[in-house]
Order: C-alpha cells, then structure tokens, then sequence
C-alpha cells in the first residue's frame, strides 16, 4: 500500500473530532489534511501552541511561489560529497516509509511537497566531517512546504546539520531512517529572524543495534514548533533527544517529544534545556515515553528544564510517561522550571563578579551542557555566540553582528 491510499484512521470521524487524545501512542495519522480540520486548541497537541500566528501554516492550497520556492536549499556541499539523491514523487521510496502525518499542518505539507530533499549517508562509510545543509527563508511573506528524508545506510556513520535562518512561512517534515548498525547525529538549528513562523515534524526509526542521537536547537524566529518523534525498533537501538531553546520578548518556541521503545534491550535519554526573557517569552515543551509490551529490558529518562530570567516570561513543561511491561531496567522522568539560584549568584558575586557578569556565566552554564553534545565546532561557537547575544539583549544591550554559521 502506498502513502497515497493509506486509509483515513477511524479516530478522524467527524463524531469523535472533538474527543480529545491523551494517550500519546493512540494519535491519529492521515495524509488528508481534511481529515484533521483547523485546529480549534481543545485538541491536546494543540491547547498550548500559538494557533492564530500558526494560522497561515492550516491553508491547505497552492500558494504564488509554489512548494517549496520560499526556501533555498543549500545542497552545494551535499552534491559535492555525493549525499544528495534524486527523489521525485510522494510515492519515491523510502520516502513514506515511516513517516505518517499527525496533524494539519504535517498533512499540507505532505500533499504539497511533490519533491523531496533526500540526503543518504552510504553504506559502511564514515563521513568525517560533518554535513551542513542551509536553508534560507526568501521572505516572511512567502509560504513554503518541504519534506525531507535523512537516510543512514546499515554501517555508516555520520553528522547532518540543518540550519535554518532567513524569514519564511516554512511547514516541514523530516523523515529520519537509521539502518541497522548505522550511527547517526542529526542537528536542526532554528537560527531564523523575528517574524518567521516554521511548524516541523521529526519522525524517525532506529534499527537493530544503530543509534541516532537528534538535537533541536531554537533561538530565532517568531513561532518556532519541532515535534520529533522517535521509534526505536531494533533489538538494542539507542537514541538520545537533546534540546535547546532561548526565548525572547513575543517569541514561542515549542516542542512535543515522542520516544517510542519498541524493541527489546533498548535505551533512551532525553534532555531538553530552555531559558526565556521578557514579557510574552513562552516556551511549551511536552515530553511522551512510550515504553512497549515487547520492549523488555528498556533503560529510558526524560528531563526538562527552564530557567526563567524576567517576570512576564511562561514555560510550560509536561512530562508523561506510559509502560506496558514490567520487565524493564529503568525509566523515569523530571521537569523543573524556576528562577535563577540566589546561592549560584551569591557566591560568584562573594568573588568579585559583578551581578550581570555572575548572571551570564549561570545561564551560559546552564545551556552550554546542551551545546558541548552537539560535537561540531562552528555550530557550537556559533550558538554560544547567540547565548551571548541574547543576554545582551535582555539586558538591554545592543546586540553583537550576528555572524553566520
């Protein structure tokens, strides 16, 4: 069965529309942005994101600069390498593979992207450096639909960097498949400008003893939403969720995490870090493990923090966590959110520091556990760079020249 003629889940009838979902794992999937409706926010993945700014990215039509116009895609470097393969049509394995629509903006994106962008690490061959595709926004005023297939062959090891920035109206889906044995670490940076509006969908599958560890990474842009979701399928598949967020005055950066343990002996970790500043600043992080019946000997955690530095900023924060065995090594989670540690401040103050100085080192102390995993020296100084620039910013100060990464 193709993508095309996937059946419309039962859960979509129009009776039943306005039920909400709690379980994470019974969501519904269609690739018929009808089936979904305009979001009304009493549906769970929607209650807390910005739907009026968010509203642009539920039209389901073609727009004057066509699928993907509003965005250039930097794959020079790709085509160089020999990583970049040609893929036409929704129905052009492996795209489709696993990837299934869960929400409106997913479902346009889908129908609306004719081509996809298919990356491919080779099989058995280690990429020793790391792979950056850059795409730029052409303009706030200008919607783009994209989907995107990362592909891992059986052996291969390797590091892909999206990073986005420019202005866009920009709905995507990445499509993440990771063979078995293959090591992958996938990074999207969200660098974008203030007025960009940019909804992604991550969904990704791990096979039999691979490994995938996927950042999110989001400073720019007016509304910012990346829901990864991660399948680790194969016996003793690993994967590690990290994230980073910095919000400013007027910015929502959200994330909606999924780690589905599927096989047996599996591990999983999730770290998701933000720090928000000013009035409007608002952060949604919801985290879902989903541990299997036949996911015997799963090793899982998940934790999310924030660390809140003006009044008038909002993060939310829902961990959840649902077993359907008892056999299992360990799983757990945390959340915490709060203000700066009076004890952290005192005691570099006690040393000469001055209050704003002791400020910057905590935050950047905070968030630099993120940055130090990501494992690529110009994406980590540049993201240190914008920690800085942030501050400066909170603080009232004009920022530094933004240097591209």
């Amino acid at each position: 069965m193709t993508a095309t003629d996937t059946p419309t889940a039962p859960h979509l009838a129009t009776a039943e529309r306005f039920v909400p979902i709690q379980t994470r794992s019974e969501r519904p999937t269609s690739f018929d942005p009808t089936d979904f409706g305009t979001p009304t926010g009493r549906e769970v993945n929607w209650k807390l994101s910005d739907r009026k700014r968010l509203a642009p990215l539920f039209v389901d039509e073609e727009t004057e600069t066509g699928s993907s116009l509003g965005i250039d895609y930097g794959v020079d470097e790709l085509v160089e390498r020999g990583l970049l393969v040609e893929s036409t049509g929704v129905d052009t394995a492996p795209r489709g593979e696993i990837f299934r629509p869960e929400d409106v903006v997913s479902a346009i994106a889908w129908k609306r992207s004719p081509n996809a962008l298919h990356i491919r690490l080779p099989e058995g061959a280690v990429q020793d450096a790391p792979v950056i595709a850059r795409l730029v926004g052409q303009g706030a005023d200008r919607h783009a639909n994209g989907h995107i297939v990362i592909e891992a062959m059986p052996g291969s090891v390797g590091t892909i960097v999206l990073h986005h920035s420019g202005s866009a109206q920009y709905a995507q889906n990445l499509e993440i498949i990771v063979r078995d044995g293959a090591r992958l670490t996938l990074v999207s940076v969200q660098d974008w400008d203030d007025d960009t509006v940019h909804a992604s969908a991550h969904q990704a599958v791990v096979g039999e003893g691979a490994y995938l560890k996927h950042m999110v990474v989001s400073f720019g842009g007016g509304v910012v939403r990346v829901n990864p979701s991660v399948r680790l399928a194969g016996h003793r598949a690993e994967g590690e969720l990290f994230g980073l967020s910095f919000a400013d005055a007027g910015q929502h950066i959200e994330s909606q995490v999924f780690l589905f343990h599927e096989g047996v002996e599996t591990r999983g970790d999730v770290l998701y870090k933000g720090a928000l500043q000013g009035t409007g600043a608002r952060s949604v992080w919801i985290g879902d493990v989903l541990i299997g019946a036949d996911a015997t000997g799963t090793d899982s955690y998940e934790k999310n923090q924030n660390l809140v530095l003006t009044d008038g900023a909002r993060a939310d924060s829902i961990p959840n966590l649902e077993i359907k065995t008892g056999d299992i090594a360990g799983a757990g989670h945390a959340s915490a959110t709060g203000r700066f540690d009076d004890e952290q401040l005192f005691y570099l103050e006690s040393r000469g520091i001055e209050e704003e100085e002791a400020r910057r080192l905590v935050v950047i102390g905070f968030l630099m556990e993120i940055v130090q995993k990501i494992g690529v020296a110009e994406i980590e100084a540049r993201l240190e760079e914008a920690i800085d620039e942030e501050l400066r910013r909170g603080a009232g100060m004009a920022p530094a020249t933004k240097a591209g990464a």
